[in-house]
């Protein structure tokens, strides 16, 4: 019989991870969608309804209490977390030199601490169980074999995020892996119209890597399924 499993995506009310909550969903995964807004992170749960068995929850990744609220809430309903999708960023900033303290903290806090609680809230159990899956979302801004380019702050975040889960790669063991995705530039609310690819071409790596079977890769930085350098 085939185990139902429970996925959390951050930052899933719309763009990327709305993409990935929905393809997780019809994988027959019991999917939390996350996000801070109330309004749209239900909206989204709901246009999701037919999709599978989603439920939403207002949750700041950048406030620790917030995730450790979460977490409670799971463990009263009797929840376990078998896939975390650390999807939820924000894109500031220019130059890293003219970047205010408050925009260097605002990013960071999102995009690195972020992923930093809500791994440390769910990743633990997820090595007693002997199973799970981490599907950090990066950025080709965040690697040092490109150059660290894009927004001084939000590179920062990033390449301190695939350092974050090159780190818990090495410290996990079992049927558990964790790797980091570039889902490339995607025509979203933050990519832009402009932008080449498609939100189901952004989506598609992460769902790969939240759905490796036990042969997956553990530890990497993957675009379009493929390695790449950090």
């Amino acid at each position: 019989m085939r185990t139902r499993r429970t996925a959390l995506v951050t930052g899933a009310n719309r763009g990327i991870g709305y993409e990935v909550s929905r393809a997780l969903a019809s994988e027959e995964m019991r999917v939390l969608l996350t996000g801070r807004d109330r309004t749209a992170i239900e909206a989204a749960a709901e246009g999701l309804r037919n999709e599978g068995d989603v439920l939403p929850f207002v949750l700041d990744v950048a406030d620790r209490r917030s995730v450790e609220a979460c977490r409670e809430w799971l463990r009263r309903r009797g929840e376990s977390v078998d896939v975390l999708v650390n999807n939820a960023g924000i894109y500031e900033g220019g130059p890293l030199l003219s970047t205010s303290p408050e925009v260097l903290r605002r990013v960071l806090e999102t995009n690195f601490w972020g992923a930093a609680w809500t791994c440390q809230a769910f990743l633990p159990p997820m090595v007693e169980r002997g199973y799970g899956r981490v599907v950090n979302v990066s950025s080709g801004y965040g690697a040092f074999a490109e150059g660290l380019q894009g927004p001084g702050a939000y590179a920062l975040s990033k390449a301190a995020l695939n350092a974050l889960t090159l780190r818990l790669a090495h410290e996990v063991s079992g049927d558990v892996k964790v790797n980091a995705a570039c889902p490339g530039w995607v025509r979203t609310r933050m990519g832009g119209s402009e932008a080449p690819r498609s939100v189901e071409e952004g989506a598609d790596t992460i769902v790969w890597l939240a759905t490796l079977g036990p042969e997956g890769p553990s530890g990497g930085f993957f675009r379009d399924r493929q390695p790449i350098e950090w």
